[in-house]
């Protein structure tokens, strides 16, 4: 492994220790930085989980959680090329602070076609309780394909009905509860995947038309695969 920072890809300490993630160059920064700009656009106050090991960099977001529902992470992985990073990385940084370094990085003019990025990490999110999920990395069985459209129009249907019921509702704790209902239900004629996975899928652009969308299960948890990313879901805690 690196140990200078001058060379390889991953997680280098910046000045004043906080950590910097070198990316291999403007493809990949643009790659997460549109991971994570589709992530905030169904949820503007949230984060993002940086678990960096070895050359294997994993991006986790939550477009779906609280409120007794179900929990949703979004997922795309990336392999960086080089002989390692200097040092491992799990960090959760809001989704805001990193959208600010990214346009740091490119108002600077330090956005070249091929050389490596170094992307200073904003300070940690506090109080992210998804972040402290781990879903299962092995043990997963394919359950079957589901339609590419089955999985939009279970996610349209849902964001209308949460959109239609919000106007109608006062306070964070009801629409909350809300959103719960609604992305807690089953995709229809699937093995319990909640609604939530097919929005989580949707909106952070995984589903495209003609691709496949494979399902997957491990115990409770469930992911749909697809070649642009990953959606995990357990239901709720309580539900059958």
């Amino acid at each position: 492994m690196s140990t200078s920072g001058e060379h390889g890809t991953g997680a280098v300490p910046g000045p004043g220790g906080v950590p910097v993630l070198r990316l291999p160059g403007r493809g990949a920064m643009q790659d997460l930085a549109t991971f994570t700009g589709r992530a905030r656009r169904v949820d503007p106050d949230g984060a993002v989980r940086l678990v960096l090991r070895d050359t294997l960099l994993a991006a986790y977001v939550s477009p779906v959680h609280g409120g007794g529902g179900p929990t949703v992470l979004g997922l795309r992985v990336a392999r960086l090329p080089g002989p390692g990073a200097a040092h491992d990385l799990d960090l959760t940084v809001p989704l805001s602070g990193l959208a600010d370094r990214f346009a740091r990085v490119v108002a600077g003019g330090l956005l070249g076609p091929d050389a490596p990025i170094d992307l200073p990490l904003p300070l940690p999110a506090r109080g992210v309780e998804w972040a402290g999920v781990s879903p299962p990395r092995t043990g997963w069985d394919v359950l079957g394909t589901v339609p590419e459209a089955l999985v939009q129009q279970a996610a349209r249907d849902g964001a209308r009905e949460v959109a239609e019921g919000a106007g109608d509702t006062s306070g964070g704790a009801a629409v909350a509860r809300l959103r719960a209902a609604v992305w807690g239900r089953e995709v229809p004629g699937t093995e319990g995947l909640p609604a939530g996975a097919a929005f989580a899928a949707d909106a952070l652009g995984f589903v495209v038309p003609g691709e496949p969308v494979v399902l997957h299960r491990a115990g409770r948890w469930l992911r749909l695969t697809t070649r642009h990313g990953h959606v995990l879901a357990r239901p709720a805690l309580l539900s059958p």
